[in-house]
């Protein structure tokens, strides 16, 4: 196999603007060892991944993040969610799911809770049952053959007018975004917190790098409570 490297994606206003937010421990673990998120920013972070959540057109995840910490991705704020309903839009931006093998429980908190469109992306491979009962739930998108094609979903999302995608993870999709090319900007909260482990997972897993290395510019550093944010940029 040949060493993974950052590829760079051709052409930029094919796809949406993308972001990664995560919040991780102070040596860069996102969940514990059993794959569970704990609680590491407080309320201020989460008040501002919400208004991030809010501003975005869609927020997508990976299935492994859908199956360890059942997410609803919703709007939290009243106000917030008020004021994308005063726009026009509807209350919780589009969730996205990146569901290879179509894995989503039917009864996953993103069907049960919250307004808002629903988009499950497969591949061909994908079980043509388990396809048809998510089906009835969420808008299917098949992108590649054994495993989602991410550039070709990103194309596909900018075509359903999906300009600003919000991206929380899990540390695979995280990767896979990443060492494409596709992601223009990281917002990371590091708490003040050791969760360690070998197997925990970290901001970015897969295959990782050992040549043409993901570099970034920083944005701003803050202190928020007892942590700090910091904003990166992706050179491209």
């Amino acid at each position: 196999m040949a060493n993974p490297s950052m590829e760079k994606n051709q052409d930029r206003s094919l796809r949406p603007f993308v972001f990664i937010n995560a919040a991780m421990s102070a040596d860069g673990k996102i969940a514990t060892i059993k794959r569970r998120q704990t609680r590491i920013s407080g309320s201020l972070d989460f008040d501002r991944m919400d208004e991030l959540r809010a501003t975005s057109d869609a927020i997508m995840v990976g299935i492994g993040t859908v199956l360890s910490d059942n997410p609803s991705l919703t709007v939290k704020s009243k106000e917030r969610k008020e004021r994308r309903l005063s726009m026009g839009l509807e209350e919780n931006p589009a969730r996205i799911v990146v569901d290879s093998m179509a894995r989503t429980p039917i009864d996953a908190d993103i069907f049960k809770k919250g307004e808002g469109k629903r988009i499950i992306a497969i591949c061909e491979n994908a079980p043509d049952k388990k396809v048809s009962e998510l089906a009835k739930l969420a808008e299917i998108i098949c992108v590649g053959e054994k495993r989602v094609d991410l550039e070709k979903l990103l194309f596909e999302l900018k075509n359903r007018g999906i300009r600003n995608l919000m991206v929380e993870g899990g540390a695979t999709l995280n990767w896979g975004l990443i060492s494409g090319g596709f992601v223009d900007e990281i917002y990371t909260f590091i708490g003040n917190i050791i969760l360690g482990g070998k197997s925990a997972p970290t901001l970015v897993d897969g295959e990782g790098f050992v040549s043409g290395f993901c570099k970034l510019s920083l944005i701003s550093c803050e202190i928020l409570e007892e942590g700090i944010l910091l904003k990166w940029k992706v050179r491209q």
